[in-house]
């Protein structure tokens, strides 16, 4: 089944909402309280559910703990997915140290750069290796899955640079939009579209 781009959204939120009521230890939690936490309707909530066939209990809601495994299996969190971030700069940094990829199957393995003085480092237990390594790494481990946060003026060549080294999955941080051959895709985090679209729509 292929899931539109808004449903796995709408579904990753769902499982940090689910995910937080496991930590306040709540057990069950319903289709409106979902929707008037995300501000969408209860309605779309029950259909996207829907899709995981797990029915709720009527007047208590849907089983937590049942409800975020359903989402784990349905949306492949199960699976590990290694990667590498290719950027050792503030925002690679960043990513590398963040924790909560792991809840989705998400595993970065190292960070690669060209600047000397990043080479080596090391951030919440990830390297930092020259770019050069890249492609032999890639091969040796396996890894499909690169994440790009290069500055745009680098990130056609580094992007070409990647599909050439066996990267068949690119997710886009740089700001700019990136050509890749046939069989490699790429997905855009439109970071600055984002955050635009949130001023228009609550701005004064």
């Amino acid at each position: 089944m292929k899931l539109s781009d808004k449903v796995i959204n709408r579904l990753t939120l769902y499982h940090n909402i689910l995910v937080g009521y496991i930590e306040k230890k709540i057990s069950y939690i319903s289709s409106p309280q979902i929707a008037a936490l995300l501000n969408v309707d209860a309605s779309q909530v029950r259909k996207d559910l829907k899709l995981l066939n797990n029915d709720g209990i009527c007047k208590v809601g849907y089983p937590v703990e049942e409800l975020k495994k359903s989402i784990e299996k349905f949306l492949g969190f199960i699976k590990k997915k290694d990667a590498f971030i290719v950027g050792a700069g503030n925002l690679g940094m960043a990513l590398a140290k963040y924790d909560n990829f792991e809840l989705y199957g998400f595993n970065i393995i190292a960070l690669f750069d060209n600047d000397p003085l990043k080479v080596g480092l090391s951030t919440n237990n990830k390297q930092v290796f020259h770019i050069s390594k890249l492609e032999n790494l890639a091969q040796r481990l396996r890894v499909q899955i690169a994440i790009l946060t290069v500055p745009r003026q680098f990130a056609q060549q580094v992007a070409d640079f990647l599909v050439k080294s066996g990267i068949k999955y690119i997710w886009n941080f740089s700001p700019c939009v990136i050509e890749v051959s046939e069989g490699v895709h790429v997905w855009n985090e439109n970071l600055i579209g984002n955050f635009l679209h949130f001023t228009i729509d609550h701005g004064d």
